[in-house]
């Protein structure tokens, strides 16, 4: 935005403060104008013809723009991806423990990791991770969708679910 001097295009559409139009003039009258007022000349329109400045409090203006830009970033939720541990072989209590767990994440709007480790052995019978993996998604299938598929990498199974 350029302010006061640096407006250079002339003639310029002049703006009170108070939002009524002024009319077309040249800029050092404008300025003048502004001057007077105790406020600054701000182009608001640059790609206009002819250009389209303001006579209004910068500083203030600056301040407001920031304080709504807090405002805005106040609102927003941060999506954190969560992770839930699983075992091939978990038993039932332990598996509705860790899919309620997962459940209030994605309520929470944030998205979940499901890792199943696999230990030992347990990584010649990769279709009973496959299956515990596949449960979870159908436990949380009302709330959350599937965004990546279960994939096998290294002695972990994972997969990623999103909030619908």
């Amino acid at each position: 935005m350029r302010v006061n001097r640096q407006i250079r295009i002339s003639p310029v559409r002049v703006i009170a403060p108070d939002g009524a139009q002024l009319g077309i003039m040249e800029v050092d009258v404008a300025l003048a104008s502004a001057v007077e007022q105790g406020l600054d000349l701000v182009e608001v329109a640059p790609l206009a013809r002819p250009p389209v400045v303001r006579i209004m409090d910068y500083g203030k203006y600056k301040f407001e723009q920031a304080k709504q830009a807090r405002q805005a970033k106040k609102k927003q939720h941060v999506i954190q991806l969560k992770e839930v541990k699983y075992r091939p072989m978990i038993d039932d209590h332990d598996f509705e423990t860790k899919t309620r767990h997962a459940r209030r994440f994605l309520e929470e709007g944030n998205k979940v990791k499901v890792t199943l480790m696999f230990r030992g052995r347990q990584i010649a019978h990769p279709e009973l991770g496959k299956q515990v993996v596949d449960r979870v998604a159908a436990e949380l299938a009302d709330i959350g969708k599937v965004e990546s598929d279960a994939k096998l990498e290294g002695k972990a199974m994972t997969m990623i679910l999103a909030p619908r």
